[in-house]
């Protein structure tokens, strides 16, 4: 009997404070952090129970994005952001919207954000609970979803696999990817088909890159987990409005099913490879654990775990993950944007070819030589501009902050619209949503990009594998724009949307020409 009433001391106690914490995430917390934010005078749309405002951008985004735009042209934050255009003209500047039961802050001052992507803040603010839920069956809790002293530790083992000297010596397999991927454009050309879909290539050739560079001889294993990843990709970016009905991730619905089926396929995929590579060394076929991503990874874990950190096998594989979707999806995007951009301004191919034959002399460029690409590095940038892959850039505060003369609570997200930054008339000027290169080049003082761009994120916290990236995508065009011209097809149809990341929905349709025989 006493035993009994124990245990129904237990479950009340249980279920008092499961009531609590749900009425305290459902109710009180954000009724604090609204008002909170009105004394400040920063209102926005009112929020509907347990589903906030998604239906609303749902809803405005679904319209904006129905149809194709009928011209090419790089107007796009009304079509992409439509609840960012709608809200800022009736609340300001600063406006907060509601994600389910999370409040969101939307701020697109650059002094502002400067202050919060700063150190000061690192530890401070981070991704929150819905954003990590979001991804949890994706990419996990690696370095991309990782907090405070977590997210330190992480950065840390990561950050010597991006070292100039590491960079190096992937160059060989990029280019080795990259000759064969020309091939393969110049056999379908040979063959009387001038039409291609250039950003199946690009997706393709970046996992190519990456599948060798972080799996090295598990290359055709580094493959399947693209695929699989791609399909964890499109169910997760659902997750949002089925994350509003408390409990429903614990569900054994068809969607939860599915989404927990790929993560485990995946991570055993990883776990085979994995344990590959630890027998290799440990059984002394090879003397390390690899040059690639993985190898240095494996080596580091074993430093930082005498060191006291617990970098455990899931944080590995979501590591994996992480660098996989990184590496490959949002380099894949930024090339494709890139052409398309290029191909309906060609007059920039010419200028990007005389300089690589002035500085390359007609070879493949070395690392030391893409840094002297100047005019390369400036159509990217502006590419990144126009068509950054990672569109929106989030931070929630973990404790009550203050940015200038703004007080942050503790549990409000903060939310920075990159493309609405990227596309602002007042930080760019009146020619904003041009393609225009030389801005690039610091002529004029409305140039100077400072946190007025920021596809890589700013700060401590800026993305670890940008100069990988970045070093991928010159390489590639280099090699691509010496060997082809390229027009905009009839057939390319005009239309951006997100789905996580920022893509061509019907891709980008390309006619190529051999430059040489």
């Amino acid at each position: 009997m006493v035993v009994l009433l124990g245990l129904l001391v237990i479950l009340l106690c249980f279920f008092i404070r499961l009531a609590y914490t749900t009425l305290s995430c459902y109710w009180l917390t954000p009724r604090r952090i609204k008002k909170v934010m009105q004394k400040q005078g920063v209102y926005g749309p009112k929020p509907r129970l347990l589903v906030g405002n998604l239906i609303d951008v749902a809803s405005l985004v679904s319209m904006a994005t129905a149809k194709d735009m009928d011209s090419i042209h790089h107007d796009i934050v009304s079509r992409l952001l439509p609840h960012y255009v709608l809200w800022s003209k009736q609340y300001g500047k600063r406006f907060i919207y509601w994600v389910g039961n999370e409040p969101r802050i939307c701020l697109t001052e650059t002094d502002v954000i400067r202050e919060l992507l700063s150190s000061k803040y690192t530890n401070l603010c981070g991704k929150s609970w819905l954003q990590q839920q979001n991804s949890k069956h994706f990419i996990g809790r690696g370095l991309l979803m990782a907090n405070g002293e977590d997210w330190y530790h992480q950065r840390h083992i990561v950050a010597p696999a991006f070292m100039a000297d590491k960079l190096k010596s992937h160059v060989g397999y990029m280019v080795e990817c990259t000759k064969q991927m020309l091939q393969s454009l110049k056999s379908k050309v040979e063959s009387g088909t001038t039409e291609v879909e250039i950003g199946d290539y690009m997706s393709q050739l970046t996992a190519d890159i990456i599948s060798r560079t972080e799996f090295d001889s598990s290359y055709e294993k580094g493959k399947r987990i693209f695929d699989l990843l791609t399909s964890l990709q499109t169910l997760c970016a659902q997750s949002s409005r089925r994350l509003c009905l408390p409990g429903s991730r614990f569900f054994p619905s068809k969607y939860n099913r599915e989404i927990k089926s790929l993560k485990m396929e995946v991570e055993r995929l990883l776990m085979e490879i994995i344990q590959s590579k630890k027998d290799c060394a440990e059984i002394g076929r090879s003397t390390s654990y690899g040059n690639d991503l993985l190898g240095m990874l494996l080596a580091e874990t074993q430093k930082k775990r005498a060191n006291g950190f617990n970098f455990n096998l899931q944080l590995l594989m979501d590591e994996c993950k992480t660098f996989f979707f990184a590496g490959h999806e949002t380099t894949a995007l930024l090339l494709t944007w890139t052409i398309m951009l290029l191909a309906t301004n060609p007059s920039w191919q010419d200028k990007i070819r005389a300089e690589l034959s002035q500085v390359c002399k007609g070879e493949t460029p070395s690392p030391e030589q893409l840094s002297k690409l100047t005019v390369l590095n400036m159509v990217i940038n502006e590419s990144l501009r126009l068509y950054p892959p990672a569109s929106l850039l989030p931070r929630m505060a973990f404790e009550d902050i203050k940015l200038g003369e703004l007080e942050i609570p503790k549990g409000l997200s903060i939310w920075i619209p990159v493309l609405a930054v990227h596309h602002s008339k007042e930080l760019w000027g009146e020619d904003v949503h041009k393609f225009k290169p030389e801005r690039f080049a610091g002529i004029g003082k409305s140039y100077a990009p400072g946190l007025n761009f920021m596809p890589f994120a700013a700060g401590p916290r800026n993305c670890v594998g940008q100069a990988f990236a970045l070093m991928e995508s010159k390489i590639i065009l280099a090699m691509l724009i010496s060997r082809f011209s390229f027009t905009i097809s009839p057939n390319y149809r005009h239309a951006p949307i997100i789905v996580l990341t920022l893509k061509p929905k019907h891709g980008v349709q390309i006619c190529l020409k051999p430059l040489h025989p």
